[in-house]
């Protein structure tokens, strides 16, 4: 057959049916293969056929076995008895005859699929009508005739299968309809681009041409039907195959990863079922299943363990104890990770080493088997290769996640055994930081550590496989890549201290902020924000200051090592002139391709050195953390009970020296400051591990015996030693000398209540199981079922955080409850009565220490931390001495009272108005005031603590906006933009430099080519610098703009705010959050932006040179929208769920530090080490699952890429050679090439990027609170003296916590005169201190005034209010600092001010034996002063203040009877002229006051003077009479 003259080949111009005889001599077996796949007669007969065919025979396969199945299913159930031996005896009951299935509802996806089927069939028909009438009758019409009619009859078909769907609710299409759909698409991308080729060329068939561009348009949504498989339909039936896990009983068909099959895990298939659940609806975190067993916390944890070093002997260096534990237990996994590093590596090359061969095969043409072997070779290589990468990085991060777990667990399990000294020491901020930052950092560096020997090794092969194109001039590249080396090592040697530095300002920071949350009540009723706050803004610039010299060297870092490749190439292309090597295209572009390689391990290389630099900072604290000083266990002797005679000795102390660690981190750090020295400053550190505890001697010459049975009480002064002797037998005490013997279990009540966040219930059981009788008796006992009676849920009450919504008195009930409950030997009650007012505590004592735990008396006398007296209470008072000045203290305390009682009348009862109603409810508000409430409130819940925001759907477009203009509005965005487009143009200018200087069409110029190629690279270079300094500053202003008003915002926020939001869930945006702001944005907004310029302009070069691969690309594109979309939907919520399971294992460590002595005391370690590894296993599975989500996306992503280029270089080597510019060959696929990791990389960073976003958006939730009156109002400043009187006027006072909640104060009026004395009594909830709280503005009113000296208060801003008033609060609180920070921390006072208001509340002894004077070290939370002294030191700093109105909030509640003496007695003497107004829980303490207002249920029920109220039948003389009752009692 004579061949027609044209331009193109002649398969791809002829339309006969039939190939030449062989007998030709230009007919090939490639030729026959050519022919018979892409000459448009074949193309339709022997292609389109074969797909239609397949399909029709599946359809029928299909529709008969149904039937088949039917029949025989009828058979049974008609009662066949040729099936009656296979019944079953007993049937099984019919779900489905039980529960109709719901009808299926109608898709909009099905309906399209439908739709696109029916319009198939449709065009098929009218285009086999027109054949027939209009074309020839040929060959051609026959084989036209044909296809058409199985195209036809096909899609008639795949119209019946997807109407027989709707019938069925089927979820998803069946396989044989989405392979022929597929198959659809793929030959009409084909006689597309055969189409194509012929119209380039001018010789079009037509009108079949024509028809194949509208046939692929038409065959899309085919493609993407069979691409995503769902039919849209909801129904009852899931389909075999579709994601079960999604059904309620299958949640462990989800945890797939343990059990799937090695396909499964190669292609990450395994994870389908999650992310087909996350597409279709927000997850729960139900819905994500457990990770494997090895990977759990509790495996990876005990691996850890048992590979920890035994500790280093006496003198000796401890060396690295973390990395080298991690190193024995992870080795495995590390050599893994080394190996797929290795194959990754082995493979990655095969691309770029094609393009020379490519090249060459376009220009001088050859055999289609060899063009088509060079396609086959890429493919699998680049296939491999996405496959290496993959795994390689999906291991690393499995190896990351164990190793988190394990520091995670080490860290907590640290804190339980820590000691308090080196607790302190550390401090609750930095190790919050240990376990959020550093075990994290520690974490990722795992597999960057392999790049610090994988990128140089991959750099070495990229040079060797260059040598063998190139030759020596290869070898200048190797002086660049030593310059650029040197440069960033000596650069990172200068950033590890910035790092340091910037860590070590980050601690502080939060530390700052932990104490701020902890005491905002006190800092909001003094006024200190803005000093306090001020505080903590200093220490954030000076964070940022090291983090901005950080970020910039890291800038210079990046542009260096990014300018390298580009250095490397000038150098070797001027050599290659230089040296007279020939360059022709296939040589530039093999090499350009290799540099292209190797900008990924350059660019990776300085992030792998700042990652290791950061762990390296990170491990060293943790090695000083978790090596250092734990309790000695062997401090005390503890013996089994059951071997001890009944009235043998339980509790014994001999010749007991014990002393309290003491050091201070302030101390370990004077002189750091002075360091510059790198090295100075490791040895510095390294000396605060080796420090020995700086000890103080506290009990000396100790020598107890406690007999079982015994009821023992220990009494003395303010600070003489009372809570360290419990101290010393719980062991929490460094023993000097002595021995310590306990015989049985010990319980704990603390002096300051330790109350977990959860039910009340939960907090009595403790982890005991329930035993509903005991349950009962000790509620009785311990007088909590009135209090629980007025919560309208009971004991199922939920506690806030630190028990914010109890009051003082319920909170030292309930641990006492929980004492009481775990049924144990001794009980070690550290002054159970101070916060409980008389009733209450005359109750405890014969109803709990005389009931429950009744016991005989021996009574222990202690002063300056030596027992002075031991003995009964009787012989104690014969012989006078310290006991008896201690009891006349409480004696004159009584006289008082006593004389009033004689007037009251035996025969009073308590009054009518306290006899509750039993008509209503009551619920839990606020700070815990107890309301009543009437039955038609709205429902309340039992829950104080709000579940934690979530966001759910897609970061909306409004966080970006906020990030992005947030610091220069709009033209950041269009600076960031115009650098990066330009930076782009120039990159791009290079490479078409490269291009048309070696075409060969024109003379090659050698000093004009590299002078011209030096000059770009240059102007390259130069805006890289300026594009990374602008993104830097840019990232920095905006995260210091975001923090600023997030603090800002939280220092305005209501008491409310702070009431019921966990301090975790605000750490955890202060840490976590803000670092990702920090670091990661400013770093990845401008990674993103330049990624997806680079793609867009990669896309456009490689179509441009040849433009049929626009056919390949757009479903590309369609698919990767598509993928990103489907993971994007699962990973956005993985991440905010991840973000919501972290704050719980926070707020549980904070918990924990807080009540240490407590856990260790009732031996309760293991499980709340347990309930740690269950909440780090919850955090994660959401972690793994989302980095697993990360790779599936990755590695089909990379694997379509891979397709699309393959596809590519099959259209070079198969089009005509007039249609393709041979010149642009090599720079199409060097581009080519790098396109599918571009693209891959583009959409992850994105898709990393707004993962990171949530940062933004937790941190902009707390930015936009609702925040309290404003601080000062210019208009209505008060005058300086005010207030001058001290009148205080009430009117109608109304208070309710929060909006539709009841009142809590009901219509309050009042009147007091300056200089009144004022007691506040009620019982416990009556509204006493919200009274207070509303005075300060804590709480602001609904209705009425409240006016003081003729100015309502509720005009004035709160600090000139706040600041005017003085208030000793209920519980005591220091800051760290001094005694000069602590008593005046605004700084407005002259030492001989405080000097005297030191001697004031009698003090000042104290303080001057100490030898820093007023600079004495203030520890965490004031815990190196007992609570007697924090008191009177909350005395002195009203003492400085000089108000004239003075609130004292049950001022005395944690100190004994003769230090509330002497605090009332200071206080007539320094405020005689001043109002005072008392809460009190002692009788006694409101005895001497002018008048008493006594409230019940947030009204006032009596006011007058207490002489008068006892003369006549009241509330209040009903409180003195139990107050007498109960002292006389004891």
């Amino acid at each position: 057959m004579p061949m027609p003259a044209t331009s193109l080949p002649w398969w791809l111009s002829t339309t006969a049916c039939s190939p030449p005889p062989p007998s030709s001599s230009s007919f090939s077996l490639s030729d026959r293969l050519a022919f018979l796949f892409l000459s448009p007669c074949p193309q339709r007969v022997v292609l389109g056929g074969a797909v239609d065919l397949a399909f029709l025979l599946a359809v029928v396969f299909v529709t008969v076995r149904a039937r088949l199945s039917r029949s025989r299913r009828e058979g049974i159930a008609n009662g066949n008895g040729d099936h009656a031996e296979e019944e079953p005896l007993l049937a099984k009951p019919s779900v489905v005859a039980a529960v109709p299935p719901p009808p299926p509802r109608g898709g909009l996806r099905h309906a399209l699929a439908l739709a696109a089927s029916v319009c198939f069939a449709a065009a098929s028909l009218v285009l086999l009508v027109l054949a027939v009438v209009l074309l020839p009758r040929t060959a051609w019409l026959a084989a036209e005739c044909a296809f058409l009619v199985a195209q036809f009859v096909a899609h008639l078909a795949a119209v019946g299968v997807v109407v027989a769907e709707k019938a069925a609710a089927a979820r998803s299409h069946p396989a044989h309809l989405r392979l022929f759909w597929a198959g659809t698409a793929a030959l009409a991308a084909l006689f597309s681009g055969s189409a194509a080729a012929r119209y380039a060329a001018r010789e079009p068939i037509l009108p079949d041409d024509a028809v194949a561009f509208a046939g692929l348009v038409m065959s899309l949504p085919l493609l993407y039907f069979s691409v995503t498989g769902s039919t849209g339909l909801g129904g009852a039936a899931i389909p075999d195959g579709e994601d079960r896990s999604c059904v309620p009983g299958h949640a462990a068909a989800a945890a797939s990863y343990s059990t799937a099959s090695w396909l499964s895990l190669a292609t990450f298939s395994w994870i389908n079922p999650l992310i087909s659940k996350g597409s279709r609806a927000a997850l729960a975190a139900d819905d994500v299943p457990p990770v494997a067993p090895d990977d759990t916390a509790e495996a990876t944890y005990a691996l850890f363990v048992s590979n920890w070093a035994a500790p280093p002997a006496p003198g000796t260096k401890a060396g690295h104890p973390v990395v080298t534990a991690l190193l024995r237990s992870f080795w495995p996994q590390f050599l893994l990770t080394a190996m797929l590093g290795l194959a990754h590596l082995s493979v990655m090359y095969i691309g770029p080493s094609l393009v020379d061969r490519f090249v060459n095969f376009v220009r001088r043409g050859g055999e289609l088997t060899e063009g088509l072997q060079l396609v086959v070779v890429l493919l699998a290589g680049k296939a491999a290769e996405a496959l290496a990468s993959h795994h390689y990085e999906f291991q690393g991060q499995k190896l990351g996640m164990r190793i988190h777990a394990a520091l995670l667990a080490a860290v907590y399990r640290k804190s339980l055994r820590l000691s308090t000294g080196a607790r302190r020491a550390h401090g609750a901020g930095a190790i919050v930081n240990y376990m959020e930052v550093d075990a994290e950092e520690v974490a990722n560096v795992t597999h960057e550590l392999h790049n610090l020997w994988l990128m140089p090794l991959e750099i070495a092969v990229a040079l060797t496989l260059l040598y063998t194109h190139l030759g020596p001039a290869v070898l200048t590249a190797v002086a660049a890549i030593a310059v650029v080396t040197v440069v960033v090592a000596l650069a990172n040697r200068r950033n590890l201290e910035y790092q340091f530095k910037f860590l070590g300002k980050r601690d502080e920071r939060m530390k700052a902020i932990t104490e701020l949350l902890n005491y905002m009540r006190v800092i909001k009723l003094q006024g200190w924000e803005e000093t306090f706050g001020g505080k903590i803004h200093e220490l954030r610039e000076a964070e940022l200051g090291w983090l901005a010299k950080s970020m910039y060297f890291m800038c210079a870092n990046t542009v260096v090592l990014w300018s390298g490749p580009l250095t490397m190439t000038v150098l070797v292309f001027g050599t290659c002139v230089l040296t007279g090597v020939t360059l022709d295209a296939g040589k530039v572009f093999t090499a350009t391709a290799f540099f292209h390689m190797l900008d990924g391990p350059m660019q990776s290389f300085p992030e792998a050195i700042a990652s290791v630099t950061q762990a390296t900072v990170s491990l060293g604290r943790l090695d000083r953390y978790l090596l250092d000083v734990e309790l000695d266990d062997t401090t005390v002797e503890r013996v089994d009970d059951a071997g001890i005679n009944p009235d043998g000795v339980v509790v014994e102390v001999r010749d007991g020296v014990f002393a309290w660690d003491v050091r201070g981190k302030k101390e370990n750090e004077e002189g750091d400051d002075n360091e510059d020295d790198e090295e100075g400053e490791e040895e510095e550190e390294e000396k605060d591990v080796e420090e020995t505890p700086v000890l103080e001697t506290v009990l000396k010459g100790i020598n107890i015996e406690v007999r079982r049975g015994e009821l023992a009480a220990v009494v003395g002064t303010v600070g003489s030693g009372k809570s360290s002797l419990l101290s010393c037998i719980m062991g929490e005490m460094d023993k000097v000398s002595g021995k310590v013997r306990v015989c049985g279990s010990t319980a704990y009540v603390a002096q300051t209540a330790w109350i977990q966040n959860g039910t009340i219930q939960e907090n009595i059981l403790f982890g005991q199981p329930m035993d509903a009788e005991r349950y009962k008796e000790v509620l009785r006992s311990c007088s909590l079922e009135k209090d629980l009676e007025m919560m309208e849920f009971g004991d199922q009450t939920e506690i806030g955080e630190r028990g914010i919504n109890l009051s003082g008195g319920q909170k030292q009930r309930i641990q006492l409850a929980r004492a009481v409950y775990q049924n144990c030997d001794i009980y070690l009650l550290d002054d159970v009565f101070s916060a409980v007012d008389a009733h209450t505590g005359s109750s405890i004592f014969k109803e709990c220490l005389r009931g429950m735990l009744k016991g005989k008396t021996i009574l222990l006398v202690m002063r300056d931390g030596m027992i002075v007296q031991s003995g009964k209470y009787d012989e104690l008072l014969d012989a006078g001495s310290d006991f008896l000045a201690l009891v006349a203290a409480h004696d004159s305390s009584m006289e008082l009272v006593d004389q009033s009682r004689q007037v009251v009348k035996t025969e009073y009862s308590q009054p009518k108005a306290v006899a509750r109603i039993p008509s209503l409810r009551s619920r839990s508000i606020g700070k815990g005031e107890k309301v009543l409430v009437a039955p038609d409130i709205e429902a309340a819940t039992s829950k104080i603590i709000r579940e934690e925001e979530r966001e759910s759907g897609q970061v909306s477009w409004r966080v970006y906006k906020l990030y992005m203009t947030e610091a220069w509005g709009w033209w950041g965005v269009v600076g960031m933009l115009a650098f990066a487009i330009v930076w782009q143009v120039t990159e791009m200018a290079s490479d078409y430099w490269l291009s048309y200087e070696t075409s060969g069409s024109i003379p090659f110029n050698p000093s004009l080519f590299i002078g011209v190629y030096v000059a770009i690279a240059a102007v390259s270079i130069i805006l890289q610098v300026i594009k990374s300094l602008l993104e830097t500053i840019l990232g920095l202003q905006t995260a210091q703009i975001f923090f600023k008003k997030m603090f800002d915002s939280i220092l305005h926020a209501p008491m409310s705010f702070f009431d019921t939001t966990p301090s975790g869930r605000i750490l955890s945006r202060a840490s976590s959050d803000q670092t990702t702001i920090d670091i990661v944005l400013s770093f990845f907004v401008g990674l993103t932006i330049s990624m997806y310029i680079s793609v867009l302009s990669t896309i456009i070069v490689t179509c441009q040179v040849a433009w049929p691969s626009v056919i390949a690309v757009i479903p590309l594109v369609l698919l990767n929208i598509w993928y990103r979309n489907r993971y994007l939907a699962t990973s956005r919520e993985l991440t905010r769920l991840e973000g919501v399971t972290k704050a719980p294992v926070i707020d549980h460590f904070s918990e924990t530090v807080l009540g240490a002595t407590t856990i260790r005391c009732f031996k309760k370690d293991k499980e709340f080490f347990q309930e740690n590894l269950d909440r780090i296993n919850s955090s994660l599975r959401m972690y793994f699952h989302n980095y697993a989500a990360n790779e599936w996306l990755g590695f089909r992503l990379e694997l379509i890429g891979t397709l699309v280029l393959a596809i590519t270089a099959f259209l070079m080597i198969s089009l005509p050679s007039n249609f393709i510019k041979k010149e642009f060959v090599g720079m199409s696929l060097s581009y080519g090439l790098s396109l599918n990791s571009l693209v891959y990389f583009a959409i992850s960073i994105s898709c990393m990027l707004e993962n990171d976003m949530v940062a933004v958006e937790r941190v902009n939730q707390f930015s936009t609170l609702p925040s309290e009156a404003v601080w000062k109002i210019e208009d209505h400043l008060p005058s300086p003296n005010w207030p001058t009187h001290g009148d205080i006027d009430i009117d109608d006072l109304k208070v309710r916590y929060r909006p539709n909640t009841p009142l809590i104060l009901k219509g309050i009026t009042v009147s007091i005169s300056g200089g009144e004395k004022i007691g506040v009594v009620g019982r416990t909830g009556s509204g006493k201190s919200t009274l207070i709280q509303a005075l300060f503005r804590l709480v602001e009113p609904v209705q009425g005034k409240m006016i003081i000296d003729g100015i309502d208060i509720c005009t004035l801003g709160l600090h000139d209010l706040r600041s005017r008033f003085g208030i000793i609060p209920q519980e005591p609180v220091l800051f760290e600092g001094t005694i000069r920070s602590n008593i005046d921390p605004i700084g407005q006072y002259s030492d001989a001010e405080i000097w005297r208001a030191l001697e004031g509340c009698q003090l000042k002894d104290v303080v001057a034996s100490k030898p820093q004077k007023l600079d004495a070290l203030v520890a965490d939370s004031g815990e190196n002063w007992s609570v007697g002294q924090r008191q009177l030191l909350c005395l002195g700093r009203v003492i400085l203040k000089r108000t004239r109105i003075l609130f004292m909030d049950e001022a005395t509640a944690s100190v004994d009877s003769q230090t509330d003496a002497t605090i009332q007695k200071i206080t007539r003497q320094e405020f005689s002229s001043c109002t005072i107004i008392s809460i009190a829980h002692r009788i006694p303490t409101v005895m001497d006051c002018d008048r008493v207002l006594v409230l019940d249920a947030g009204l006032v029920k009596e006011f007058d003077s207490p002489s008068r109220l006892i003369e006549q039948p009241s509330l209040f003389g009903a409180m003195v009479e139990e107050y007498a009752n109960r002292s006389s009692n004891l």
